[in-house]
C-alpha cells in the first residue's frame, strides 16, 4: 500500500501525530548526523592520513569531500523521486540504512585511497537513500500545526552527531575498525524504531477551506522558491564560517588554539537545540510558522557585523555565538517549515532533494569563494557581505503566509 497521499488528498492535511512518533522520527533523522559526523570529521581523516601522510592527505580529503557532496546531491534527488513514484518511503529508507551501514564496515578492507573514494561515494548514495524518503515521509505524516515542534526536535540532531563522535573515539573503547562498527550500530539503533513503529498511512484530517488548486499551486511554488533561496543565502555564510572560523580567530590573535573553536561550536549546538524547540512550539501555538525564521535572519547579521568589527578574540567569539545560535535555530526550523510549502504532494521526495542542494552546494563552493575574496576584502568585508545576504533572506521570508491553502 502506498505510504504517501495521492493527488485526491491534496487539500486534506494529515491528522496530528502522537509525541512518541515525532520523537522517534527526530531520532531517526539524527541517525544521519550520527552516521556522517564521526565518520567524515574523525574516522575518515584518520584513515586517509594513515594511507597518505602529510600534505597529500589534505588533497585526498578535499577530493573525497567534493565527490561525496556530488554523490549526496544526486542521491537525495534520485531516491526522493523514486520514493515518490513507487509510493513507498520506509522500504527505501530501510534499504538505504542497510547499504550505508554495510559500506561503513567495508571501509577497513580498502587498501588504497582510490578504493576509499569509491566507497565514500557509494556510502553517500546509501545514506541519502535513507534520508531522502525519510524527509518526504515527514512531509506526508506531520501536519502543519506540528511542524514547529518537529523542527525543534530536529535541532538536536547535530548535537547527537557530535556526541557520537566523542563517544566512539574514547581511548580504549574500540579499535579503529571497531569504531566504524559502533557508528553503524548507533545509526541502526536510531533509525530502526521509527521504521518499525511509525504509522504506515497517516489518517487524514477533515478538508480545509482551500483555494482552487491552480491558485494554491502558484502560492506554494512561490513560497517554496522563497524558502529555497533564503536557506541558500544563510548556508553560504554558515559553510564559510564552518571552514574558516579558526583561521579568522587566528588572524585576530595568533595564540588562539584549535580547542577553543571546538568549544565554541559545541556551546552553540548545546544552547540552540532547546531554544529551537521552544521557538518551534511557540510557532505552532501562535500560528506564525515563519516568524521565528525571520527573527533569526535579522539576528544573524548582528553577529556578522560584530565579527566584522571585532578586534579581540572575546568580541569575535561573542559575535560568532550570536550568529551561530541564530542560524542553528533557523536551519532546524526551516527544515520542518519547508515541508508546508512543497507545491506537489506527489513529488515531495524530489522537491526535498532539490532543497538539499542548499546544503551541499555552499559546502562545495564557499571554501574556494572565501579563499578568493579574503585577500582582496579581508574577513571583515566578507562578513559584511554575509550580513547583507542574511537581510535579503529575511525580506524573502517576511511575506510568506502561514497557510498557503487558505483564503485568509
Amino acid at each position: 500500500m502506498p505510504e504517501q497521499p495521492g493527488a485526491a488528498q491534496l487539500h486534506q492535511p494529515p491528522a496530528r501525530q502522537p509525541l512518541w512518533f515525532l520523537v522517534l522520527y527526530a531520532l531517526a533523522w539524527a541517525g544521519g548526523s550520527i552516521a556522517y559526523v564521526p565518520f567524515l570529521t574523525i574516522l575518515l581523516p584518520v584513515r586517509v592520513a594513515a594511507l597518505a601522510p602529510g600534505e597529500p592527505a589534505i588533497l585526498w580529503l578535499s577530493a573525497i569531500a567534493f565527490c561525496g557532496a556530488i554523490s549526496a546531491s544526486i542521491g537525495h534527488i534520485l531516491f526522493g523521486w523514486l520514493s515518490d513514484v513507487t509510493g513507498m518511503r520506509r522500504p527505501w529508507a530501510a534499504m538505504g540504512l542497510a547499504l550505508s551501514c554495510v559500506l561503513l564496515l567495508v571501509i577497513p578492507t580498502a587498501g588504497n585511497l582510490r578504493d576509499i573514494v569509491v566507497i565514500v561515494v557509494l556510502w553517500q548514495l546509501g545514506l541519502n537513500m535513507m534520508l531522502a524518503p525519510l524527509a518526504a515521509w515527514g512531509a506526508d505524516c506531520v501536519p502543519d500545526c506540528q511542524k514547529g515542534l518537529l523542527g525543534g526536535l530536529l535541532a538536536f540532531a547535530p548535537g547527537l552527531g557530535a556526541l557520537a563522535g566523542t563517544l566512539v573515539t574514547i581511548p580504549g573503547l574500540a579499535t579503529p575498525d571497531g569504531r566504524l562498527v559502533l557508528v553503524a550500530v548507533a545509526v541502526a539503533a536510531a533509525v530502526i524504531p521509527v521504521l518499525l513503529l511509525g504509522n504506515r498511512t497517516p489518517k487524514r484530517a477533515a478538508p480545509t477551506d482551500a483555494m482552487p488548486a491552480a491558485s494554491q499551486q502558484r502560492i506554494r511554488r512561490s513560497a517554496a522558491v522563497r524558502m529555497w533561496a533564503a536557506r541558500l543565502l544563510v548556508q553560504v555564510a554558515e559553510a564559510a564560517l564552518f571552514s574558516f572560523l579558526y583561521l579568522w580567530l587566528r588572524s585576530i590573535d595568533p595564540a588562539v588554539e584549535d580547542h577553543l573553536t571546538a568549544r565554541v561550536f559545541s556551546l552553540v549546538l548545546v544552547l540552540s537545540a532547546p531554544a529551537a524547540l521552544l521557538a518551534g512550539r511557540w510557532a505552532d501555538r501562535s500560528e506564525h510558522p515563519f516568524l521565528p525564521l525571520v527573527v533569526c535572519t535579522l539576528v544573524a547579521p548582528i553577529g556578522l557585523v560584530g565579527m566584522a568589527l571585532a578586534h579581540s578574540v572575546t568580541a569575535g567569539i561573542v559575535s560568532y555565538a550570536i550568529f551561530g545560535f541564530s542560524t542553528s535555530i533557523f536551519l532546524a526550523l526551516h527544515s520542518a517549515q519547508t515541508l508546508r510549502t512543497l507545491p506537489d504532494s506527489n513529488r515531495r521526495g524530489r522537491d526535498l532533494g532539490l532543497f538539499n542542494l542548499t546544503n551541499t552546494m555552499p559546502s562545495l563552493v564557499m571554501p574556494w569563494f572565501t579563499l578568493a575574496l579574503v585577500p582582496w576584502f579581508g574577513f571583515s568585508g566578507l562578513f559584511l557581505l554575509f550580513a547583507a545576504l542574511a537581510l535579503v533572506a529575511a525580506a524573502l521570508l517576511a511575506g510568506l503566509r502561514a497557510n498557503p491553502d487558505s483564503n485568509i
